[in-house]
This record gives C-alpha cells, sequence and structure tokens, in this order.
C-alpha cells in the first residue's frame, strides 16, 4: 500500500518509518527545506515518561489567571482576537479537575512508556547518533514542602510502573557534580532513572535518511493545500508542486493539523502554545550538565546534547506566532547561569520559539477519522518526541488494520 504522510516533523517522520518498516510505500510531504524543520528543532530533548503529568490540572487555571498579570509565569495566557483560542480554552477548563487529570495523566504515562520500548526497538536496529544520554532526568525542588509534594505527585506514575528514586541534595550532586556550585538552592529530587535525552532533530534527519536509502520519497519545500475527495474516501492531496495520490493518508502536522483538517470538515481542537529555548554551545566550559534536569520551581528544563545545552521553558498562548526578543529568555538564561556558572558561552546561545500543538487533555488524536483512508497522528502538546515512537507504531498497526499493542481507550481520534 502506498501512504502518504503529512508532516516532517518526528512525529511524521517516525510515523513513515514504521510504516516502510511494515512494507509499505511511503511518501512523507512537508514545507520545510529540511525535515524537523520546526517544533522538531527546538525542543526539549527529554524523552520522558516521569513527565507525562498533564497541564490541566485543577491549579492550572489559577496559574492561567496570575500570567494576566505576572509576567514571569510558566504559562502565559494573552487576550487576543482569535475566537479558537476562547473555544479550546473552555474545553481545557473542562479538563481541569482532579478526576480527569488522574486519569489523563495515565494514559499519556501509558503512552509514553509504550514510546521508550518502541523507541529501544529502533535503536537495537538502526545505528541513529543523535546525542543520547541514557542517565535519566532529575526533576529538582528549592524547598522540601514543594519536594514533598513533588514526591507524592509522582506516586500515580509510580503506580503505573516508573522507576523513581528521591534524591536529597547531596545525592543530587553525587550524580551530577555540575550542580554542586547551586547545591545550597536545591533541597532534593525524583530521579527517574529511565528517562533519557537526545536531540530530536538529529534522530529524525538521520531516520529520514534511512527512509530514503531505503525507497521511500521525503518531498521538503512542498506545501500541502487542499484534499481530494470521492465517495468516503480521500484520493489525492493538492501541493504547489502538484497532485500526489496514495491508498492511506497520516496527518501529522502537528499545530497546523487543524487547518488543513478543517478544509475537508474535520474539527481539531488543537491549539498552537509557543514555547522558547536557548542552545547553548559549551565551548571549553568545564561544568556543563551531565545529567538532564527540570528545574520545578521556575519550570525550566536542560538537555545536554554533545557539545550544546537545549534550555526550554514557557508556555504562551499567542496563536501561530513565533516571533521572539531577547527579553524573553532573559529568565531562563539566568536560573541556567545560576545553576550551571561554568557550563557554557551563554553570550552565543541560539534563540527560538517554536509552537507545541496542545490538546485540551494533552492526549494526541490517533486512529481513523471521517474517511476509511484517512489517519491522525497529532496533537502531542508538550512530549511529542516522547510519545512520538509509539504513536508511530499505533498509526501503522492501524493503517495495516491491526490490533494496536496498547490499550487505544482515550487515544482514538
Amino acid at each position: 500500500m502506498k501512504v502518504i504522510v503529512l508532516g516532517g516533523g518526528v512525529v511524521g517522520v517516525t510515523t513513515a518509518y514504521q510504516l516502510q518498516k511494515d512494507g509499505h510505500d511511503v511518501v512523507l510531504v512537508d514545507r520545510q527545506p529540511v525535515v524537523a524543520g520546526e517544533t522538531s528543532w527546538g525542543n526539549a530533548g527529554m524523552v520522558a515518561p516521569g513527565h507525562s503529568f498533564v497541564w490541566s490540572s485543577p491549579k492550572a487555571p489559577l496559574t492561567l489567571l496570575k500570567s494576566l498579570v505576572l509576567k514571569d509565569q510558566a504559562l502565559r495566557f494573552k487576550f487576543s482576537a482569535d475566537p479558537k483560542l476562547y473555544s479550546w480554552s473552555w474545553l481545557f477548563l473542562l479538563e481541569c479537575t482532579s478526576e480527569k487529570a488522574r486519569r489523563n495523566t495515565l494514559l499519556k504515562h501509558r503512552l509514553a512508556a509504550y514510546s521508550q520500548s518502541v523507541l529501544q526497538d529502533v535503536l537495537r536496529e538502526e545505528d541513529v547518533n543523535y546525542d543520547r544520554n541514557d542517565r535519566g532526568i532529575l526533576y529538582f525542588h528549592r524547598s522540601q514542602e514543594a519536594l514533598d509534594r513533588g514526591v507524592a505527585q509522582m506516586k500515580l506514575l509510580e503506580s503505573d510502573g516508573q522507576e523513581i528514586k528521591v534524591l536529597d541534595r547531596n545525592q543530587v550532586v553525587a550524580l551530577d557534580p555540575s550542580l554542586a556550585t547551586a547545591k545550597d538552592g536545591i533541597v532534593g529530587a525524583i530521579h527517574c532513572p529511565t528517562d533519557e535525552t537526545g536531540d530530536p532533530a538529529k534522530f529524525t534527519r538521520a531516520l529520514a535518511n534511512k527512509i530514503e536509502a531505503r525507497g521511500g520519497q521525503i518531498l521538503t519545500q512542498t506545501t500541502i493545500q487542499d484534499f481530494d475527495i470521492a465517495g468516503d474516501e480521500v484520493v489525492g492531496i493538492h501541493t504547489d508542486q502538484g497532485r500526489i495520490t496514495g491508498d492511506a493518508y497520516v496527518l501529522a502536522l502537528g499545530s497546523y493539523s487543524p487547518i488543513l483538517a478543517g478544509k475537508i470538515g474535520i474539527r481539531l481542537p488543537i491549539y498552537p502554545v509557543k514555547g522558547y529555548s536557548l542552545t547553548v554551545p559549551i565551548e571549553d566550559h568545564r561544568h556543563p550538565p551531565n545529567v538532564a534536569a527540570v528545574d520545578e520551581h521556575n519550570l525550566v528544563a536542560f538537555s545536554r546534547f554533545g557539545d550544546r545545552i537545549r534550555v526550554t521553558a514557557t508556555a504562551e498562548f499567542a496563536g501561530y506566532d513565533t516571533s521572539h526578543k531577547p527579553a524573553d529568555f532573559a529568565f531562563m538564561k539566568r536560573v541556567t547561569q545560576e545553576l550551571y556558572p561554568d557550563g557554557g558561552n551563554y553570550a552565543e546561545a541560539e534563540m527560538w520559539a517554536g509552537l507545541r500543538p496542545m490538546t485540551p487533555n494533552n492526549l494526541p488524536f490517533l486512529g481513523r477519522k471521517k474517511y476509511r483512508n484517512f489517519f491522525l497522528n497529532t496533537g502531542h502538546g508538550h512530549i511529542g518526541w516522547t510519545m512520538s515512537h509509539g504513536s508511530a507504531r499505533i498509526t501503522a498497526d492501524l493503517v495495516s488494520g491491526r490490533t494496536p499493542a496498547i490499550p487505544m481507550e482515550g487515544l482514538t481520534a
């Protein structure tokens, strides 16, 4: 079967890989000059089932309200003329109950853990260099009260099989000596030893090269404009480079999925939430982070990719605007320098902003939708790199008419 994958981020490329592995002919279409040219380029790079907690929690509404007056909030809400922001926000607020947050977090963790197992399968079969670090992730806290709350919260994931270790400040520094100078400001941490990191753009581009080497087509600089529909099936797509036809179609366009899906009457409550990142060259600095970490007080994340540090922070409801200015990075840069004063050349940090495709309940849309040969694999939010491999395998199974390896309740389109 010939399958057309719409979107060249990590979700689209891993989907094309799994489909090709099953024997399908694949054509991947993306508007950027190279794959992983948008959200997959600048994210935190964490493969982190231990970070599966949904944003739609009981405390989220107050955080959003505070962001209207306080500019240092991790979640930032701005009034907008976009009506879709308010319809999406209403659906998001409906998910912010304790019961729904618990359910959605466990569903998200199920997919994330499965996805990590699929990634391990891929790495056993493929030689892919992407600056992988498998020493786990530290989720550290600044007060005993916050650490106790974090441990209590993490028990939910532990009940679903997540391995956790609670460390005091001395154990944190023993695990990563680069935090020694910041020791007094850290009370302790939760270490998820099975979480890992790696550069998602390097991984995605390496996997795309393997797809092409095995006969798949990667069509970059190709903008998808519309669909051809006949009865209950999609029979082609129109692009600025001509018409493309296949037997099945997978929508994996992240934040742009609802725009294209709307052309064929499919409403997807996915809203773009802007995130910011810095990529810091290490150069000759002696104490860069050795273990990925999240400062839970400031909600700033740190990952080391070989000779670079990736720093990420902030979730801003700003529509499709990806503009940024140096002031947007000042807080996260200051936090990083305080924690890792000899970590890298902060003056030469590369600034970036991109869009997370958020659904109201933080779970992606997977599976067949409206047309018999049209499948969704989109809406992965803030841990798309984590969930991409599992959702790709699930999509390949569904396209081939197989039952996926994990229960699909709560995950289907």
